[in-house]
């Protein structure tokens, strides 16, 4: 842990925010994250009277959050588990679309089961209980398929693939006998059931976009039509809360792809798990994508969409202006439902908070009424593991972390804050589109 004493820094920014006028001293700790905390430590802010907090979770002092207001600033609310957690944004998706039922909700989230269990025998009473209508699909439409995801793990573990009954209970045993005393391989991705508890399942999106990230090579030589090999991606968009409470999305996207072509899950005579390498984009599984593998999504401009059967068609520039206002107002109620959610979200005046969210975009086939892909939100990140990104693209971040210091720092710090009072939402300034402006429980938050 180190505080930063840096030196004045009294002027304007290049994008016409006035710098702080006051003093400034902050906190920075990254312990896990290097390459986070040499971009934190890019501003040049002064020492003063007031903190700023710029640091991992575990190293924030929260009461200080809560109880200095006006002196303290913090890089994480400290109270957000109804984003965060998979079962409980979960949780608080279906309780916000059935007081909103227009919501976008109702339409941008796969079908959700959360539940808890501990032991791999819990699932027969579970079955008439939780999972009773999912009992029945999987009885009655063999063909679907399903994906498990423990409630409180990242980096891809404890996530399995399904669509039966008897598999499922074969992936709980599996867990049930996993020990944290074994030694594990690194591509191992079990889980301790007893220790997590809490697990979510979502009916598998079927129909994903598909692009091959290889078809425009270095080298300009493109590849034919017959060369193309569909992968499945994923969108990671970066978003700032701010106070309580604003949402911005930074338009810089990344897709992140399969190491592996895509095919349809299905399972071997032999083989009790699906190989998730070509359905499951999470960073931390593909190590064999390499940086060709992370795109940013403007890129993907004019690749052909392989997912579409007829004719020759590629991705197009409205394609990805209608794909990233989907995600905007996927976000905006997205935070609307966590606010709701009082217990387990409580946005703080004198806080902000950067979140990976990730996105997949599903292909409707054509002749469909309506546009032609639907964005699905997956899941929200709290510190997002930026080191994955790449050398390649390192300078969108930079980018990213400088205009988190004209929102959220600047202002608190002293600067001139009439540019950030009079964004609109749906506005764009510094990369960032504002997604949502309310105002909770008054000017002070909680």
């Amino acid at each position: 842990m180190s505080t930063k004493q840096c030196s004045d820094c009294s002027g304007s920014y290049s994008d016409g925010v006035n710098a702080p006028s006051c003093r400034l001293a902050a906190l920075v700790s990254w312990p896990a994250a290097p390459l986070t905390d040499s971009l934190v430590r890019l501003p040049t802010l002064p020492p003063s009277s007031k903190l700023l907090q710029w640091a991992a979770y575990d190293s924030i002092d929260h009461s200080l959050t809560a109880t200095e207001p006006n002196r303290v600033l913090s890089s994480s609310y400290t109270i957000r588990k109804a984003l965060i957690r998979k079962h409980f944004l979960a949780r608080c998706i279906r309780s916000y679309i059935l007081k909103h039922p227009q919501s976008v909700l109702a339409t941008s989230v796969p079908r959700t089961w959360e539940f808890e269990m501990s032991f791999a025998h819990e699932l027969d009473e579970l079955w008439h209980d939780e999972l009773w209508d999912l009992g029945e699909e999987l009885e009655t439409s063999p063909g679907r398929w399903y994906i498990l995801k423990p409630g409180m793990a990242d980096a891809g573990m404890g996530i399995r693939l399904f669509n039966n009954k008897d598999t499922l209970h074969e992936i709980f045993e599996e867990f049930e006998g996993y020990s944290d005393d074994e030694e594990a391989e690194s591509s191992d991705t079990s889980v301790i059931i007893s220790q997590l508890r809490h697990f979510v399942i979502q009916e598998y999106v079927a129909t994903p976009l598909l692009l091959d990230p290889h078809e425009f090579l270095p080298e300009n030589h493109v590849k034919t039509a017959e060369q193309l090999r569909g992968r499945k991606f994923h969108l990671r968009t970066y978003v700032v809360a701010s106070g309580a409470l604003r949402v911005y999305m930074y338009r810089r996207i990344l897709a992140l792809f399969s190491c592996e072509p895509y095919d349809s899950p299905r399972r071997g005579n032999n083989e009790s798990n699906v190989s998730l390498l070509p359905h499951l984009t999470n960073t931390s599984l593909q190590i064999r994508r390499g940086e060709e593998g992370v795109r940013l999504f403007d890129e993907l401009i004019g690749h052909r969409i392989i997912s579409e059967n007829e004719g020759n068609i590629s991705l197009l520039e409205p394609d990805i202006v209608d794909i990233n206002e989907q995600m905007a107002r996927i976000l905006a109620d997205v935070f609307k439902a966590a606010v709701e959610q009082a217990v387990h979200f409580q946005p703080l005046p004198n806080a902000f908070e950067l979140y990976g969210v990730d996105f997949l975009v599903s292909h409707v086939p054509s002749g469909s009424h309506g546009p032609r892909f639907q964005v699905n939100i997956l899941e929200v990140n709290a510190e997002p593991a930026i080191e994955l990104t790449g050398r390649r693209l390192t300078w969108i971040l930079e980018d990213l972390f400088k205009s988190i210091q004209v929102l959220c720092i600047a202002p608190f710090a002293g600067g001139v804050s009439d540019q950030i009072d009079s964004w609109k939402v749906g506005e764009v300034r510094y990369n960032m589109q504002k997604c949502l402006d309310m105002q909770v429980r008054g000017a002070m938050g909680w």
